[in-house]
């Protein structure tokens, strides 16, 4: 990487920045100026029709032609063109990532013998978006957070990678490929077959890839593309089966017969993660996919109906919310110290509907005080029954076929039947018996699909399943040893929590779009093997190798080989992303330099779907774990808090917020899904009332900078597209000052050498530079921190409210032709540094007005840096606290002139009670004049008689006030009033801070740094009280005159 020459990367910590409360409150305050200025901007557009077409009429004028970009592919821009008239983000945002590219700029800088370099190496695994659709606002956070720190690394000097990638996710591009082909043309996936349904999804998975692809580079992520890997390449898929053999026969996965959590409408098994819980108050009617859309679903009920004793006339009641399942009854459970069954105990109940005779059993584990206190079982439909089941030998009676309609075990009359109709059915069946008892509501969840949104069902099957204790058990350890670091808090204690409580995962998926699981069914020739056992199965890395496993099981018997037609959950290959992507199994030299990772940077709600399993399958097959640190980003939701869905059309394609889109064209893009017609006409009325004109163009930049400052810590982002196009106002004004900037460094003009200063700059350009390492010291703070909309803020602060405000402000009269030429060189070298390194500070966030600005700088004479990317961060300053006391003279100066509607011809009075303060306001008269618009002259004076009668004044500390000359142009009653006022607030704030002070112990107890602030304070009131009275007492005079 090159650097600066005697520019030093890191800047060291400096104490005089502000506390982290000072930080929050800024930040605070920033948002609530973006939000009013979005609020203002709302409002400027409700103008009268007349005046709004005149102005669309002269802004139609004005608007410059499209940019075309002209820049070969791969070229670097053309920067001896002068500046565009005003900031044009397609145009500023051209070229560059092609450059960067060509130029190796995202490749891993390393030393000539090909080693890291000794800075360090900083490494992230770009979390591996979907196949399924392009990506969303979501995606762009991650992007805008990984990116930003990748490119702060590389400028601090490391070797940094960032590898991209995507994942095939099983059910979702199943899912979504199976929709669109049935809709196109009215075929399933049988209709095609295997091979050709699986030929029509790589189709669907190339384009989107590349779509993705685009997107990626749009929003300036700096990966090694030579890298980009995929979850089914052949090197990925080597790692799959190697992990999937080596955890068989290490004896962590393993074959059971066991309840799963089915989706009918996906028609696959899903993990409990993939599983969300619906709370339901009571009755709930409810649409039901792959039922008629008018058809709605009784939920959140329970129903009580008999079983008949057998032999007798006794009746014994039970309760369920799911009715339907006592077509799978096997017993009835009672608690074993219930009085009122103990005559049961041992006798039978009669299924009504079937020929099956029910146990009753008993079982601690029923609550006899919960509905009647007796509890019908279907072992093989739900959870906690099955393990009532296994503990007494019960049959396990599946009566659901995978289609979700009921099999013959239900009986004759319920065979082929839908669920959800036989619930029904069975209620009306039990009526006509008069079994049934009553239903009344209840206060339930029930498990939802979070892919299709399907009532989940509890069905028997055997799957593949991983035992993950031993494996969570090692996480843990390890975590807390301190080996991985999780951030924010409350997402390590979530960690910990779900670790510890931690089910096998059951990775078998009936998909055909995945890896294909490596187990084989070995069917030896004359006997009946239990293809549910998984002593039957055999595993290998190839056939060859299943194969000459499957010969010692068969003993010398002719046998065949089945593979299973289950494909792997999506997450069990997610779970070796980090060094999978490095070429594991293999000893590459990718694995041996950059695995571990540095950083895993994604979203809290897939903390356990993948950061768990990739750290339980790292530590496992690695004996590492697979990155140091874990960085959880908040959940995007829209302005209304909502999340982000299709159907509501708030889902936002970051692409349209960097280009800007009409509404037309967003209605238009809702056709593009999958969407039905009511689903697009209610998407199509959310976006009417989020974007009435559509989204704005905002640029990258702006987007990304916005992402950053909104990342706080906190768990939900409401994002707000307004608030964006604020951020690329900022770019405009970065582009509009360092264009005005440029004007100041004359054709003769020529850089130092060195930023380092001189010793010879005025006061104001020590208190910039002052300032700018504060800002460094800040920003390298708070990204090491991960605090990125503190970050954010200290850049904006520097650049808005110090460089634009201030100094470009106040070196105006330092760059006159009539100053002195040293002067102005001084100036104009400061100017400069400035602008360099302050381009520098914001590039992780702005990559690309960055480098087209910093492009138009010239280079230090020994500074061969082709791209600010590979430039050093900013360096350290000497310290200059003096301009602040003439800053806060300004200020309070500004706010005198303003509350009393002064606007020219303002005369200004300092006085001051020290010598050396009275020295540095008469050197800084002109800086001044030069930043309070309006202001004619600045006065210093030692004496206080010298002060003219009729002036308003402000204390800035204990010596020193300001004073605005005003006689004549006010009410000199209403001042005199106003005095009072503040007389009464200044000599209370005196009583307090006497109070404190005069208390016993007060300096024995209280630390000598309060003590000190404490008196500086007390000064400061009483010089404020005297400095009212004498006010008061002036207008009082010249009231009686």
């Amino acid at each position: 990487m090159a650097t600066t020459p005697n520019d030093p990367g890191l800047v060291t910590p400096e104490s005089d920045g502000p506390s982290k409360s000072a930080a929050k409150k800024e930040a605070k305050r920033l948002e609530k100026e973006a939000k009013l200025a979005a609020k203002h901007l709302k409002q400027a557009t409700n103008t009268p029709a007349g005046e709004k077409k005149a102005k669309a009429d002269k802004e139609k004028k004005e608007q410059e032609p499209a940019f075309v970009n002209t820049t070969p592919k791969g070229e670097k821009k053309d920067m001896s063109q002068p500046m565009a008239s005003g900031y044009n983000p397609i145009a500023v945002e051209s070229a560059w990532y092609d450059w960067w590219e060509a130029q190796g700029f995202f490749k891993p800088q390393t030393t000539e013998n090909g080693e890291t370099k000794p800075e360090g190496v900083f490494v992230i695994p770009m979390p591996p978006p979907n196949v399924t659709g392009s990506l969303h606002i979501g995606h762009a956070l991650t992007i805008a957070i990984q990116d930003c720190l990748i490119r702060w690394n590389r400028m601090l000097g490391k070797t940094t990678l960032f590898v991209p990638g995507f994942d095939h996710a099983g059910i979702s591009t199943q899912s979504v490929v199976e929709k669109r082909l049935y809709k196109a043309e009215g075929k399933t996936r049988h209709d095609l077959g295997r091979e050709v349904f699986l030929g029509k999804v790589m189709e669907w998975k190339n384009d989107y890839q590349a779509r993705i692809t685009n997107q990626l580079r749009r929003l300036g992520g700096s990966y090694d593309w030579d890298r980009v890997a995929f979850t089914m390449n052949p090197s990925l898929s080597t790692a799959v089966t190697e992990t999937f053999c080596r955890l068989h026969e290490d004896g962590i996965i393993y074959r059971a017969n066991r309840l799963v959590n089915w989706c009918v409408q996906l028609n696959t098994t899903l993990s409990n993660l993939e599983v969300d819980q619906k709370q339901l108050p009571g009755r709930t009617l409810l649409n039901v996919p792959g039922y008629d859309a008018k058809e709605k679903f009784e939920f959140g009920v329970i129903t009580s109906f008999a079983y008949q004793i057998e032999g007798s006339d006794e009746r014994i009641v039970v309760a369920t919310t799911r009715p339907e399942t006592m077509l799978g009854d096997t017993a009835i459970a009672v608690h074993q110290d219930d009085d009122r069954y103990k005559h049961l105990h041992g006798k039978f109940a009669i299924h009504p509907f079937l020929n099956r005779r029910l146990p009753i059993i008993v079982d601690e584990n029923v609550d006899k005080e919960f509905g009647t206190g007796a509890v019908k079982i279907t072992p093989a439909h739900d959870p906690n029954d099955y393990e009532v089941g296994v503990r007494h030998g019960l049959d396990f009676i599946n009566i659901l076929n995978d289609d979700g309609t009921f099999n013959e075990n239900a009986g004759e009359h319920f065979k082929g039947m839908k669920r959800f109709h036989a619930r029904r059915e069975v209620i009306k069946k039990l009526t006509d018996l008069g079994l049934f008892v009553e239903t009344k509501d209840n206060s339930m969840q029930i498990p939802i699909c979070s892919k299709s949104g399907d009532i989940i069902e509890p069905v028997l099957k055997p799957q593949w399943w991983v035992n993950c204790q031993p494996l969570a058990a090692e996480a843990i350890k390890r975590t807390r040893a301190g080996e991985l670091s999780i951030g924010p808090k409350q997402s390590e204690a979530d960690w910990y929590r779900w670790l510890e409580n931690i089910q096998d995962w059951c990775i078998s998926r009936q998909l055909w779009w995945g890896h294909r699981c490596p187990a084989y069914f070995v069917r030896i020739e004359g006997e009946d093997i239990d293809r549910n056992d998984g002593k039957n199965w055999v595993v290998g890395r190839t056939v060859e190798e299943a194969t000459e496993r499957a010969k010692i099981l068969a003993n010398g018997k002719n046998f065949t080989l089945e593979q299973d037609e289950d494909v792997l959950d999506t997450w069990f290959s997610s779970g070796l992303w980090p060094f999978s992507i490095m070429g594991w199994p293999e000893k590459t030299a990718d694995f041996s330099q950059y695995y571990p990772a540095s950083v895993l940077e994604t979203g809290w709600d897939i903390l356990f779907f993948w950061v768990a399993r990739m750290v339980l399958m790292g530590i496992y097959l690695t004996g590492q774990m697979p990155f140091s640190e874990v960085l959880c980003h908040a959940m995007i939701r829209d302005a209304h808090g909502r999340k982000m869905s299709k159907s509501l059309g708030n889902v936002i394609d970051p692409i349209d917020v960097i280009h800007g889109l009409p509404l037309e064209q967003l209605h238009q893009k809702l056709y593009e899904g999958n969407l039905d017609e009511k689903e697009i006409l209610k998407a199509i009325a959310g976006q009417k009332k989020d974007f009435p004109k559509g989204i704005p163009e905002c640029g990258t930049d702006g987007l990304r900078f916005a992402l950053c400052a909104y990342s706080g810590g906190g768990r939900d982002i409401n994002l707000e597209i307004l608030r964006v196009e604020g951020y690329r106002k900022f770019c405009n004004k970065i582009f509009n000052a360092t264009k005005f900037a440029m004007l100041k460094l004359d054709d003769s003009f020529s850089p130092e050498a060195s930023a380092k200063p001189t010793g010879n700059e005025s006061l104001v350009e020590r208190w910039i530079l002052h300032k700018l390492n504060i800002a460094a010291t800040q920003i390298n703070t708070q990204l090491q921190q991960r605090n990125f909309m503190a970050a954010t803020t200290s850049a904006y602060n520097f650049w808005l409210y110090e460089l634009c405000d201030v100094y470009i402000e106040a070196m105006k009269p330092l760059t006159d032709v009539s100053v002195p030429l040293q002067t102005r060189r001084s100036a104009q070298q400061t100017l400069y540094t400035c602008l360099d390194h302050g381009l520098r500070l914001l590039h992780p966030f702005m990559p690309f007005v960055t480098e087209e600005l910093w492009q138009r700088l010239p280079r230090r004479p020994t500074d061969p840096t082709p791209s600010i990317m590979i430039a050093s961060y900013p360096t350290n300053f000497r310290r200059e606290k003096d301009f602040d006391v003439v800053l806060s003279a300004v200020r309070a100066a500004r706010s005198l002139a303003a509350s009393y509607n002064l606007q020219s011809n303002i005369q200004l009075f300092v006085h001051s009670q020290t010598s050396k303060e009275i020295d540095l306001f008469r050197s800084q008269t002109q800086a001044m004049i030069t930043l309070i618009k309006g202001c004619s002259a600045v006065n210093v004076i030692e004496d206080v008689k010298a002060l003219p009668a009729g002036c308003g004044s402000a204390v800035i500390n204990s010596t020193t006030t300001v004073h605005v000359l005003v006689k004549g142009l006010v009410d000199l009653d209403a001042e005199i009033a106003k005095c009072d006022r503040k007389l009464v607030l200044a000599r209370l704030n005196l009583e307090k801070i006497v109070k404190i002070i005069s208390q016993p112990d007060y300096a024995e107890t209280v630390p000598s740094v309060v003590q000190i602030t404490n008196e500086e304070k007390k000064k400061t009131f009483e010089t404020e009280c005297a400095t009212l009275e004498q006010s008061r007492e002036m207008f009082a005079k010249l009231a009686n005159s």
